[in-house]
Protein backbone atom coordinates (compact mmCIF):
# COMPACT_ATOMS: atom_id res chain seq x y z
CA UNK A 1 0.00 0.00 0.00
CA UNK A 2 1.33 3.36 -1.17
CA UNK A 3 1.87 5.70 1.91
CA UNK A 4 0.80 9.46 1.55
CA UNK A 5 3.36 11.77 1.74
CA UNK A 6 2.36 15.51 3.21
CA UNK A 7 4.43 18.17 2.14
CA UNK A 8 4.67 21.37 4.37
CA UNK A 9 5.62 24.78 2.75
CA UNK A 10 7.34 27.61 4.67
CA UNK A 11 4.56 30.32 5.17
CA UNK A 12 6.17 32.58 2.80
CA UNK A 13 5.52 30.42 -0.12
CA UNK A 14 1.93 30.49 0.61
CA UNK A 15 1.83 34.16 1.03
CA UNK A 16 3.87 34.55 -2.39
CA UNK A 17 1.26 32.37 -3.65
CA UNK A 18 -1.27 34.23 -2.75
CA UNK A 19 -0.37 37.17 -3.47
CA UNK A 20 0.85 35.76 -7.40
CA UNK A 21 -2.87 34.92 -7.50
CA UNK A 22 -4.36 38.45 -6.40
CA UNK A 23 -2.23 40.18 -8.72
CA UNK A 24 -3.51 37.88 -12.10
CA UNK A 25 -6.98 38.50 -10.27
CA UNK A 26 -6.26 42.91 -10.60
CA UNK A 27 -4.48 42.37 -14.06
CA UNK A 28 -7.96 40.99 -15.10
CA UNK A 29 -10.16 43.19 -12.85
CA UNK A 30 -10.63 46.70 -14.98
CA UNK A 31 -13.04 46.51 -17.58
CA UNK A 32 -11.68 47.97 -20.58
CA UNK A 33 -14.95 49.66 -22.91
CA UNK A 34 -15.10 48.76 -26.59
CA UNK A 35 -19.23 48.08 -27.46
CA UNK A 36 -21.58 49.60 -24.99
CA UNK A 37 -25.64 49.04 -24.90
CA UNK A 38 -27.83 52.22 -24.04
CA UNK A 39 -31.75 51.11 -24.06
CA UNK A 40 -33.07 54.00 -21.03
CA UNK A 41 -36.48 54.84 -20.52
CA UNK A 42 -35.26 57.94 -18.13
CA UNK A 43 -32.90 59.82 -20.97
CA UNK A 44 -31.66 62.30 -18.67
CA UNK A 45 -27.85 63.00 -19.26
CA UNK A 46 -27.75 60.29 -21.98
CA UNK A 47 -27.06 62.18 -25.15
CA UNK A 48 -24.12 63.76 -22.95
CA UNK A 49 -22.56 60.66 -21.42
CA UNK A 50 -23.20 58.65 -24.93
CA UNK A 51 -21.11 61.07 -26.57
CA UNK A 52 -18.46 60.56 -24.44
CA UNK A 53 -18.48 56.89 -25.07
CA UNK A 54 -18.99 58.17 -28.28
CA UNK A 55 -15.52 60.12 -28.67
CA UNK A 56 -13.69 57.51 -26.55
CA UNK A 57 -14.26 55.61 -30.33
CA UNK A 58 -16.78 53.57 -28.07
CA UNK A 59 -19.56 51.52 -29.91
CA UNK A 60 -22.74 51.98 -28.85
CA UNK A 61 -25.69 49.26 -30.02
CA UNK A 62 -29.06 50.60 -29.17
CA UNK A 63 -33.58 50.21 -29.40
CA UNK A 64 -36.20 52.40 -30.02
CA UNK A 65 -36.13 55.98 -28.82
CA UNK A 66 -33.15 55.88 -27.24
CA UNK A 67 -31.14 55.42 -30.61
CA UNK A 68 -33.50 57.60 -32.09
CA UNK A 69 -32.61 60.48 -30.05
CA UNK A 70 -28.75 59.83 -29.94
CA UNK A 71 -29.04 59.76 -33.62
CA UNK A 72 -30.65 63.48 -33.67
CA UNK A 73 -27.60 64.00 -31.42
CA UNK A 74 -25.51 63.18 -34.19
CA UNK A 75 -24.09 60.14 -32.60
CA UNK A 76 -23.25 56.97 -34.51
CA UNK A 77 -25.52 54.28 -33.04
CA UNK A 78 -26.55 50.78 -34.36
CA UNK A 79 -29.70 48.87 -33.40
CA UNK A 80 -29.88 46.11 -31.75
CA UNK A 81 -32.14 44.39 -34.49
CA UNK A 82 -29.04 44.94 -36.53
CA UNK A 83 -26.52 43.71 -34.43
CA UNK A 84 -28.69 40.22 -33.86
CA UNK A 85 -30.50 40.17 -37.32
CA UNK A 86 -33.41 40.02 -35.56
CA UNK A 87 -36.28 42.84 -35.96
CA UNK A 88 -38.10 44.17 -32.68
CA UNK A 89 -41.06 42.34 -32.97
CA UNK A 90 -44.70 42.34 -31.23
CA UNK A 91 -44.87 46.07 -30.17
CA UNK A 92 -41.34 46.44 -28.66
CA UNK A 93 -41.93 42.82 -26.62
CA UNK A 94 -38.93 41.03 -27.90
CA UNK A 95 -36.17 43.33 -28.77
CA UNK A 96 -33.11 42.39 -26.70
CA UNK A 97 -33.84 38.86 -25.64
CA UNK A 98 -31.35 37.42 -28.06
CA UNK A 99 -27.94 34.97 -27.54
CA UNK A 100 -25.84 37.69 -29.68
CA UNK A 101 -26.98 40.48 -26.66
CA UNK A 102 -26.71 37.71 -23.69
CA UNK A 103 -24.29 35.49 -24.85
CA UNK A 104 -21.98 39.01 -25.11
CA UNK A 105 -22.98 40.02 -21.98
CA UNK A 106 -22.53 36.67 -19.49
CA UNK A 107 -19.63 35.24 -22.04
CA UNK A 108 -16.38 34.70 -19.50
CA UNK A 109 -13.28 36.45 -21.00
CA UNK A 110 -10.81 34.66 -20.00
CA UNK A 111 -12.81 31.06 -20.67
CA UNK A 112 -11.19 29.57 -23.78
CA UNK A 113 -14.35 27.72 -24.07
CA UNK A 114 -16.82 30.76 -23.99
CA UNK A 115 -14.02 33.06 -26.18
CA UNK A 116 -14.30 29.97 -28.65
CA UNK A 117 -18.64 29.73 -28.76
CA UNK A 118 -19.03 33.63 -29.09
CA UNK A 119 -16.33 33.33 -31.97
CA UNK A 120 -18.58 30.46 -33.68
CA UNK A 121 -21.67 32.73 -33.54
CA UNK A 122 -20.44 35.71 -34.24
CA UNK A 123 -21.11 37.12 -30.58
CA UNK A 124 -19.09 40.63 -29.59
CA UNK A 125 -18.51 41.29 -26.45
CA UNK A 126 -20.51 44.17 -24.85
CA UNK A 127 -18.91 45.48 -21.87
CA UNK A 128 -20.96 48.21 -20.82
CA UNK A 129 -24.92 48.07 -20.44
CA UNK A 130 -26.62 51.32 -19.86
CA UNK A 131 -30.14 50.48 -18.92
CA UNK A 132 -33.12 51.84 -16.84
CA UNK A 133 -36.53 50.34 -16.14
CA UNK A 134 -40.46 50.96 -17.90
CA UNK A 135 -41.49 53.41 -15.34
CA UNK A 136 -43.83 50.29 -13.62
CA UNK A 137 -44.20 52.41 -10.66
CA UNK A 138 -45.14 55.70 -12.18
CA UNK A 139 -47.72 54.20 -14.25
CA UNK A 140 -49.61 52.46 -11.45
CA UNK A 141 -49.68 55.54 -9.72
CA UNK A 142 -51.57 57.56 -12.35
CA UNK A 143 -55.20 57.75 -11.34
CA UNK A 144 -57.23 55.89 -13.32
CA UNK A 145 -54.23 53.36 -14.99
CA UNK A 146 -55.55 50.63 -16.71
CA UNK A 147 -54.65 47.33 -15.69
CA UNK A 148 -53.29 46.74 -19.28
CA UNK A 149 -51.18 49.77 -19.08
CA UNK A 150 -49.68 48.44 -16.08
CA UNK A 151 -49.20 45.12 -17.52
CA UNK A 152 -47.44 46.48 -20.98
CA UNK A 153 -45.02 49.07 -18.34
CA UNK A 154 -43.63 45.61 -16.74
CA UNK A 155 -40.16 46.11 -18.05
CA UNK A 156 -38.39 41.77 -19.40
CA UNK A 157 -35.96 42.93 -21.20
CA UNK A 158 -33.92 45.31 -19.28
CA UNK A 159 -34.00 43.41 -16.06
CA UNK A 160 -32.85 40.82 -18.37
CA UNK A 161 -29.59 42.58 -19.46
CA UNK A 162 -29.05 43.88 -16.21
CA UNK A 163 -29.18 40.42 -14.59
CA UNK A 164 -26.62 38.97 -17.37
CA UNK A 165 -24.15 42.35 -17.30
CA UNK A 166 -24.29 41.99 -13.03
CA UNK A 167 -23.79 38.84 -13.22
CA UNK A 168 -20.20 39.54 -15.36
CA UNK A 169 -19.08 42.28 -13.19
CA UNK A 170 -15.53 41.27 -13.86
CA UNK A 171 -15.74 42.17 -17.20
CA UNK A 172 -19.18 44.30 -17.89
CA UNK A 173 -20.00 48.06 -16.22
CA UNK A 174 -24.10 48.12 -15.85
CA UNK A 175 -25.33 50.94 -15.23
CA UNK A 176 -28.95 51.43 -14.27
CA UNK A 177 -28.24 55.05 -12.37
CA UNK A 178 -28.04 58.20 -14.58
CA UNK A 179 -26.54 59.32 -11.00
CA UNK A 180 -23.52 57.11 -11.72
CA UNK A 181 -22.73 58.08 -15.70
CA UNK A 182 -20.01 60.88 -14.29
CA UNK A 183 -18.33 58.45 -12.13
CA UNK A 184 -17.81 55.99 -14.17
CA UNK A 185 -17.13 58.58 -17.32
CA UNK A 186 -13.88 59.78 -14.66
CA UNK A 187 -12.66 56.63 -14.16
CA UNK A 188 -12.83 55.74 -18.34
CA UNK A 189 -10.86 59.25 -18.81
CA UNK A 190 -8.38 58.81 -16.34
CA UNK A 191 -7.66 55.21 -16.71
CA UNK A 192 -9.20 54.07 -19.84
CA UNK A 193 -10.99 51.48 -17.75
CA UNK A 194 -13.42 50.83 -15.16
CA UNK A 195 -12.17 48.99 -11.67
CA UNK A 196 -13.69 46.21 -10.51
CA UNK A 197 -14.62 48.12 -7.21
CA UNK A 198 -16.57 50.44 -9.33
CA UNK A 199 -18.27 47.71 -11.64
CA UNK A 200 -18.70 45.15 -8.06
CA UNK A 201 -20.76 48.66 -6.63
CA UNK A 202 -22.86 49.05 -9.74
CA UNK A 203 -23.61 45.27 -10.04
CA UNK A 204 -24.91 45.23 -6.26
CA UNK A 205 -27.08 48.07 -7.30
CA UNK A 206 -28.68 46.79 -9.84
CA UNK A 207 -29.58 43.74 -7.78
CA UNK A 208 -31.36 45.91 -5.55
CA UNK A 209 -33.39 47.70 -8.06
CA UNK A 210 -34.27 44.66 -9.71
CA UNK A 211 -35.55 43.43 -6.74
CA UNK A 212 -37.29 46.61 -5.51
CA UNK A 213 -38.69 46.82 -8.98
CA UNK A 214 -39.90 43.39 -9.19
CA UNK A 215 -41.48 43.90 -5.94
CA UNK A 216 -43.26 46.41 -7.01
CA UNK A 217 -44.72 44.66 -9.87
CA UNK A 218 -45.59 41.94 -7.01
CA UNK A 219 -47.20 44.08 -4.55
CA UNK A 220 -49.72 45.76 -7.44
CA UNK A 221 -50.62 42.36 -8.98
CA UNK A 222 -51.37 40.60 -5.64
CA UNK A 223 -54.02 43.83 -5.47
CA UNK A 224 -55.56 43.06 -8.93
CA UNK A 225 -55.90 39.26 -7.29
CA UNK A 226 -57.74 40.10 -4.12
Amino acid sequence: MQKKVLVFLPKKWFHSIRENKQTRYRKRSMAKIRRALISVSNKSGIVQFAGELSRRGIVILSTGGTAKILREAGLAITDVSEYTGFPEMMDGRVKTLHPKVHGGLLGLRNNPEHVQVMKKHGIEPIDMVVVNLYPFRETIARPGCAFEEAIENIDIGGPSMLRSAAKNFESVTVIVDPADYGAVLEEIQRDGEVSRKTNFRLAVKVYRATSEYDAAIADYLHTQYT
